[in-house]
């Protein structure tokens, strides 16, 4: 009797185990990845997030499918994802809103991405000269923060008024919106530059354009990719308010439309569409940030 015990034991031990092997891959897909070399504790919110946001997005969907086919809420407020599968195939082809998708996506992304490059082109050497020159962020500084906290739609009229209702207008008013972040993020990259690098530039006999763009530049970059990032998201939220004067094509104006018919398969596929391009652009981002600055959130 005393023998047999432990074997009977661990039989159960490994029938046990057996079991738990299909839970335990489970729960490891959600475990944190373990400390680096010379880590005690690991970095906070170190790992990848990449297997939760998956599960996390067809969570939601299924969801979405549950609560559509079954009734629990009427079309117009929120229609099937197969209503709105349909919607999509049919603006591929025949259009909406007199256009076909492509032609108001590639509207949409000319007045989202020429203000975005003329926003780079503009606000990231003046939020440098910000940063390191008194006089030009004593010029700039008060303009930027009085309209920065102001929504879009504030000064919409005066784009209007001031530069018509064709395409100026409209990408004058998602420059506007993309400029003040971005160029604060850039001040603020100057400013944390620190004065021992400018010191030992300094030693080395670098001048003060060899200092603003070996020194300053590099260490004011993972701001500016931020900016640049921030600035984007604005550019896209803005589109539909620039959209709402005039517009005959564009992302904004096909959900403005449908919107005034009360078509809500078209509206979900245009918010899913611009969503999809924002977080695109989002990634692409992340992955020139990873090139440019690999250094940083290292040192």
């Amino acid at each position: 009797m005393p023998r047999t015990q432990p074997q009977a034991s661990g039989a159960a031990v490994s029938q046990a185990a057996a079991t738990l092997v299909p839970h335990g891959r489970f729960l490891r897909m959600f475990a944190s990845r373990a400390a680096a070399a010379g880590q005690v504790y690991g970095l906070p919110g170190q790992g990848r997030s990449t297997t939760i946001s998956v599960i996390t997005t067809l969570a939601l969907i299924g969801l979405w499918f549950l609560i559509t086919n079954m009734g629990w809420i009427k079309p117009l407020f929120l229609p099937s994802p197969q209503a709105v599968w349909d919607k999509f195939m049919l603006a591929n082809t025949e259009g909406v809103a007199n256009s076909t998708l492509l032609e108001h996506t590639a509207t949409s992304l000319m007045r989202v991405f020429g203000a975005f490059l003329l926003s780079c082109a503009t606000a990231i050497p003046i939020g440098i000269l910000m940063g390191s020159n008194r006089i030009v962020r004593g010029i700039f500084d008060p303009p930027v923060e009085f309209y920065r906290p102001l929504p879009p739609l504030a000064y919409l009229p005066l784009m209007i008024i001031w530069f018509g209702i064709g395409e100026l207008s409209k990408i004058l008013l998602i420059f506007l919106a993309i400029f003040a972040p971005m160029a604060i993020s850039a001040r603020a990259g100057v400013k944390s530059v620190g004065i021992e690098q400018i010191h030992a530039a300094y030693a080395m006999g670098a001048s003060k354009f060899q200092i603003l763009f070996h020194v300053i530049l590099p260490a004011a970059a993972p701001e500016i990719l931020t900016g640049m990032r921030i600035g984007i998201g604005f550019g896209w939220t803005t589109l539909v308010a620039a959209e709402m004067v005039a517009a005959t094509r564009g992302l904004g104006f096909m959900v403005l439309n449908a919107a005034q018919y009360l078509q809500s398969d078209t509206v979900i596929m245009g918010i899913i569409v611009i969503g999809l391009f924002a977080f695109g652009f989002d990634l692409l981002m992340r992955k020139i940030e990873r090139w440019i600055v690999p250094w940083k959130g290292r040192i």
